[in-house]
C-alpha cells in the first residue's frame, strides 16, 4: 500500500500534464459557438472518471450540456459520498488583458505560488479543484483505500445557472441518494491558513433594456430635446446605492440576517491585511457599505452590482449619436434568507417605477439561487476540519464566502443533504478575470487531503 504523498510524488507530472489537457478545451457554456468543445469536455470527463477506477460513468443528457454521473459502490452498508463539479468555464474575456492565452495553458512562478501556478481559464474555478477529486479516487482505488461508496455529478452548465441541473437532481433522487455532498469550488484563506466555507451567497441576476427614441438621432439636432436611454441608465444605476451604499430597492433587506456582535468577533479572528488586501488590487482604499469591515461586505451583506452597460457608438473615433437603447447587466449577491426570485421581482418593480418619461424599461431575468449556511457541529465539517488538520497540520477556520453556488440549497432541499465546501484556490487565482491560475501546490494539496475525508467521514459515520 501506497502512501498518497509518495502516489503524488511519483504521479505529479502526469496529475499536472492531464489537467493541462483539460484547460486546453474552451468549454464556455454562455457561448453556443462553444458548444462542440463543450461536449468534447464531457467525453473527456467521463474518461477521466472510468480511469480512475469508477464503475459506471454515464453521459446524462439534457436539455442543455450533459451531466457526467460516475459512481463506485463497494457495500451498501457503507456511507455515500457525492462529488459535485463543474467542467464549464467563463468566457475568457477580455483577451487583451491576458499574459498568456486563457486556453494554452503555462506553468509560471509567482510571489505566492514559487512552487508555480497553472495559468488558464478554469485552471481554478472549476476544472483544478474538480479534478483534485478524480486523482483522489485514482489514489484511493489504486491502492484500495476507498473506505465508502463514491458518486460523481459533474455538470456543464454552472456557469450559466445550472439551468438544467435542477430538473436532473428532481428525477434521479434514488440515483444521487447520498450521506454528504462533497464540492471543491471554493478557496481558503491562505496556504497556511487552511478553511472551510460554512456559507455561500445567494444570486440573482438580470439585464435591463432602456429604450427612447425609435431610432438613433443626431445628437446636435436632438440633443436635450429627447430622453438620452444611456444618460437615463446611468441615472437610474446610480439611484440603486445611497450615499452609505446602502441599497434603495424597498423591502431588499426586510430578510436580511444581522449577525451577533459575537458571530462578527469571530468571523474577524480570520488572518487579514487591509494594506496586502489593496496592494493585491492595486488601489488605495475600499469602497462599500458604511459600518461593515471588508469581509463581512463581501460574505455576509448582500450586494448590487452592474456586471455589464453598453449603449450607442463603441468604436474607433467620434460619432455624434443618441442611441435609441441603453443595456445593463446586474447582479446582486444575496445573504440566507433572501429569496432570489422575490429580490428579482423587487428589482423589477422598482426599476420600472423609477425610470422617467420618455423612455420603456424592460427587466429580463436570467438566473438565481439562494444562499446557504453549512452548520459547524455535522459529520462532515468535523471529517473535513479532521483532514485538514492531517495535512496541514492546524485546525482550518470555518468561512463565510462571498461567492455563489445555487445547487448547493437544491441539494438539501431535493436531496436532504449537507454540504461540505473543501475549496483549495486562493482569492488571489483570478477567478472569472484574465489571468486566472491555480497554484500547482494547491492542486496537490487537495488531492492529498481529500482522502482523508473519505476515511474520517466514514469513521464518525459508524
Amino acid at each position: 500500500m501506497q502512501s498518497i504523498k509518495s502516489y503524488i510524488d511519483d504521479n505529479k507530472d502526469r496529475f499536472l500534464s492531464e489537467l493541462i489537457d483539460l484547460l486546453k478545451i474552451p468549454s464556455i457554456s454562455a457561448d453556443s459557438a462553444y458548444k462542440g468543445d463543450v461536449l468534447k469536455t464531457a467525453d473527456a470527463v467521463k474518461l477521466s472518471l472510468e480511469k480512475a477506477g469508477c464503475d459506471h460513468v454515464e453521459i446524462c443528457e439534457t436539455e442543455g450540456y450533459p451531466i457526467v454521473y460516475g459512481e463506485k459502490i463497494i457495500d451498501k452498508k457503507l456511507p455515500t459520498i457525492l462529488v459535485y463539479g463543474h467542467y464549464d468555464v467563463q468566457p475568457p474575456d477580455p483577451l487583451d488583458l491576458w499574459n498568456s492565452p486563457p486556453f494554452d495553458p503555462i506553468i509560471q512562478k509567482t510571489e505566492l505560488h514559487p512552487e508555480g501556478a497553472i495559468f488558464a481559464r478554469g485552471a481554478c474555478d472549476d476544472k483544478g479543484q474538480m479534478y483534485m477529486h478524480v486523482k483522489a479516487m485514482e489514489y484511493m482505488t489504486t491502492n484500495n483505500e476507498l473506505p465508502c461508496n463514491v458518486k460523481f455529478m459533474i455538470e456543464g452548465e454552472e456557469e450559466v445557472g445550472s439551468v438544467n441541473l435542477s430538473t436532473f437532481v428532481k428525477n434521479n433522487h434514488e440515483k444521487l441518494k447520498n450521506d454528504v455532498i462533497l464540492i471543491s469550488d471554493t478557496g481558503m484563506i491562505a496556504p497556511d491558513v487552511p478553511s472551510i466555507t460554512t456559507g455561500l451567497r445567494g444570486l440573482s441576476y438580470v439585464e435591463v433594456e432602456v429604450t427612447g427614441p425609435n431610432r438613433d438621432l443626431h445628437s446636435g439636432l436632438y440633443g436635450g430635446a429627447v430622453a438620452n436611454p444611456i444618460n437615463v441608465l446611468t441615472k437610474m444605476i446610480a439611484s440603486l446605492h445611497d450615499e452609505n451604499n446602502h441599497i434603495t430597492i424597498p423591502g431588499f433587506y426586510d430578510k436580511v440576517e444581522d449577525l451577533s456582535d459575537a458571530e462578527r468577533a469571530e468571523m474577524a479572528k480570520a488572518p487579514f491585511s487591509l494594506d496586502a488586501y489593496k496592494k493585491s488590487l492595486d488601489i488605495d482604499a475600499v469602497y462599500g457599505e458604511a459600518g461593515y469591515s471588508t469581509n463581512e461586505r463581501n460574505s455576509i451583506r448582500p450586494t448590487l452590482d452592474v456586471n455589464g452597460i453598453w449603449g450607442g457608438y463603441t468604436g474607433e473615433g467620434a460619432k455624434t449619436v443618441i442611441a435609441s437603447k441603453a443595456y445593463a447587466k446586474i447582479s446582486m449577491r444575496l445573504v440566507p434568507h433572501q429569496e432570489w426570485e422575490e429580490i428579482t421581482e423587487l428589482f423589477k418593480t422598482h426599476f420600472e417605477n423609477i425610470a422617467p418619461k420618455g423612455v420603456t424599461v424592460k427587466v429580463t431575468p436570467h438566473h438565481g439561487g439562494q444562499g446557504y449556511v453549512t452548520p459547524i457541529d455535522s459529520l462532515g465539517y468535523k471529517a473535513a476540519s479532521k483532514a485538514y488538520e492531517q495535512t496541514f497540520g492546524k485546525t482550518p477556520i470555518p468561512q463565510r464566502s462571498g461567492g455563489s453556488i445555487p445547487i448547493v440549497s437544491l441539494f438539501e432541499e431535493e436531496l436532504n443533504s449537507k454540504t461540505i465546501l473543501m475549496g483549495f484556490g486562493l482569492d488571489s487565482d483570478a477567478i472569472h478575470s484574465p489571468n486566472e491560475h491555480f497554484g500547482v501546490w494547491n492542486y496537490l494539496k487537495g488531492i492529498e487531503t481529500i482522502p482523508h475525508f473519505y476515511k474520517y467521514f466514514t469513521e464518525l459515520s459508524k
